[in-house]
């Protein structure tokens, strides 16, 4: 059912999230105070079956909120885009923190006809440990790069603005993903010949790195079981072989005799970052690509949930 006010709004915005107490404060701090008309826009927390004061945190905001049981961010962002009033549904996380002008630049770049979707600019917030200054020298989640991809371009999920119409028309985020959900949409958007997406650098939103190496390795983990999902569904477009996998652990063996060479601070942890990063995604890959259990959970090409 359409918010109160819908035909005013611009732009409804979803936020997916899970035992999020500890950064969702000021995640929805920032976002109610953007410098945009305030019966422009509404706010959608997504609870994904929390075990903590999520929902509650959301619901003093003055936020919608829709729970549901635990079932990923995939499934969280349909939840929200199934119950989004706007025209245009942007996205972001409850550990990012948008900037006050986030909306005020990113929704002016989406009023062109042509523009399918508008991608922002994502920042490490407080990048003072080792593996969060990583991420920003990295560029681990810099749109532009991403976008630019010659064969699989897509827009981090964490600071992006979507027609709504046009995610409907692919089925959303297949929330089978556990990750990589967002470069299996923009595959289908380019498919369906709606992939025009803009990147707007002013629409810049924080976002809170892993603060230990441990976290890091844990979520470069979960990328690599998502790109092996991603590998898995799309063999025909992928080819994978155990050639090109003694290929990539090579590489990886090269990785970690590199971080023993001497060097400049940066360069030191750069190659430190690239290892742990190679390594995680590595066997997060593995469990994925070569798990019975997954493949048969792609034999349907169903989206959604």
């Amino acid at each position: 059912m359409a918010a109160r006010g819908a035909r005013r709004l611009k732009v409804s915005v979803v936020i997916p999230a899970f035992n999020a107490e500890a950064t969702l404060s000021d995640c929805l701090r920032a976002v109610k105070a953007q410098a945009f008309p305030s019966d422009e826009y509404e706010v959608i927390v997504v609870d994904d079956g929390s075990t903590d004061d999520t929902a509650r945190i959301a619901s003093a905001f003055g936020c919608r909120v829709i729970s549901q049981e635990n079932r990923g961010a995939p499934s969280a962002r349909n939840r929200g885009l199934a119950a989004a009033a706007a025209t245009w549904v942007a996205f972001t996380d409850a550990d990012c923190i948008p900037s006050r002008s986030w909306l005020r630049w990113l929704v002016p770049a989406s009023e062109d006809d042509a523009v399918d979707a508008v991608a922002g600019r994502t920042l490490g917030y407080e990048s003072r440990s080792p593996a969060a200054r990583y991420v920003d020298l990295s560029g681990g989640l810099d749109a532009q790069r991403h976008l630019d991809h010659p064969v699989f371009p897509f827009a981090p999920s964490g600071n992006v603005l979507y027609r709504r119409s046009t995610l409907e028309r692919v089925g959303g985020f297949e929330a089978r993903y556990s990750t990589y959900d967002a470069c299996d949409l923009h595959l289908r958007l380019r498919q369906a010949g709606a992939d025009r997406v803009r990147f707007e650098p002013r629409a810049l939103v924080l976002h809170r790195h892993r603060v230990g190496w441990s976290g890091y390795y844990r979520q470069q983990r979960g990328y690599g079981y998502g790109l092996g999902q991603f590998t898995w569904r799309h063999r025909d477009k992928v080819s994978w072989s155990f050639r090109r996998e003694a290929a990539q652990w090579s590489k990886i063996a090269l990785y970690g005799a590199q971080v023993l060479w001497p060097g400049r601070a940066d360069a030191v942890l750069c190659r430190r970052g690239r290892f742990v990063k190679a390594l995680a995604q590595r066997i997060g890959f593995d469990q994925a690509y070569y798990s019975a259990r997954e493949r048969s959970r792609w034999e349907n090409g169903a989206c959604g949930g």
